[in-house]
Order: structure tokens, then sequence, then C-alpha cells
């Protein structure tokens, strides 16, 4: 016997996101979302993409005031991690907090990774492979399980020499 189906799309839209919020302020957002013939979480959604769209978050390089949240997110956004975070440390590097400031700095700091360095050049250099001008990010998407690690405390720096053959 084939399993039920569960009801609803395929589509995963969504992620779920468990917040605490203040009992008042729960029941005036349920009460906001009555009013809007919402769900809470449906609620929840609009409020924070209203906000992302209005919030200001890292400096413009034109003459406003500067990046609102959703035009950062998207500059940065990418389906890959790595990809997204070098995206994010060169374009907002202020808004990085201690360990990403760590990770950069580890990222920035071995040869292997920029793409001026001498040292083993990428066989394919198609623009397909980067989107920084500064770094391989295909070396770092093949090294980042790694260098999370040395970030984490779990595993050595000497150990990315041995991975990349440099430092």
């Amino acid at each position: 016997m084939a399993p039920k189906k569960k009801g609803g799309g395929k589509l995963s839209r969504s992620e779920v996101v468990t917040i605490r919020l203040d009992l008042k302020l729960r029941f005036a957002a349920e009460l906001v979302a009555r009013k809007q013939r919402r769900t809470l979480s449906s609620f929840i959604e609009w409020a924070i993409e209203r906000t992302v769209r209005e919030e200001v978050v890292g400096p413009s390089f034109s003459e406003n005031a500067g990046d609102t949240a959703y035009v950062a997110m998207a500059n940065i956004w990418d389906v890959e991690e790595p990809d997204r975070f070098i995206k994010f440390a060169e374009q907002y590097p202020e808004l990085l907090n201690f360990d990403e400031e760590r990770l950069f700095k580890l990222i920035k700091n071995t040869p292997y990774f920029e793409r001026n360095s001498k040292k083993k050049s990428d066989a394919n250099t198609s623009g397909a492979l980067r989107y920084s001008d500064r770094f391989w990010l295909k070396r770092i998407r093949d090294n980042w399980e790694l260098l999370n690690k040395i970030i984490a405390g779990e595993r050595k720096q000497r150990s990315l020499i041995r991975a990349t053959g440099t430092y």
C-alpha cells in the first residue's frame, strides 16, 4: 500500500522559524492578522517583508542614505552558502559578527583563495565559477566545511595548508 499523501502543494516556499513574543504583542499581532484575514504566521511574514523593504542596513554606493535589507538581499543572495557569505562580507563587512569576521580574515589571508595568487591556477576560469573579482569561489566552496571547522575550533589551521597546499 502506498503511503498517504499529505495535503498542500509540493513547493517549499518558506522555512519554519521559532520566535518568542511578549503575550501582549502576540495578542496585538493576532488582532491585526484577524483584521487582515490572515493567519498569524502570514501576518508575521508580511510584517517582516515590509520592514525589510524599509530598513537601511548598509552603506550605499549611491547618493541616498544606504541600502535597504531588501536591496542587500538582492545583491547578496545565492543558493550557495559560501558564495553568499563572500558577497555579504565584501559588500557589508560592518554587519559581520565576530566569527564571520574571523572566517573572512582566514579566507583573505589564504593566498590559495585569492584570484591573484600565483599558486595553482584554476583550470576553468569562467565567470560562472566566481562572482567576486577577488576570490576563487569554487576553491572556497570546495573547502567551506573545513574553513567553518577551523573557525569553530574543531580543526587546526594547518589542516587548511594540507588541503590547499598553501597558506
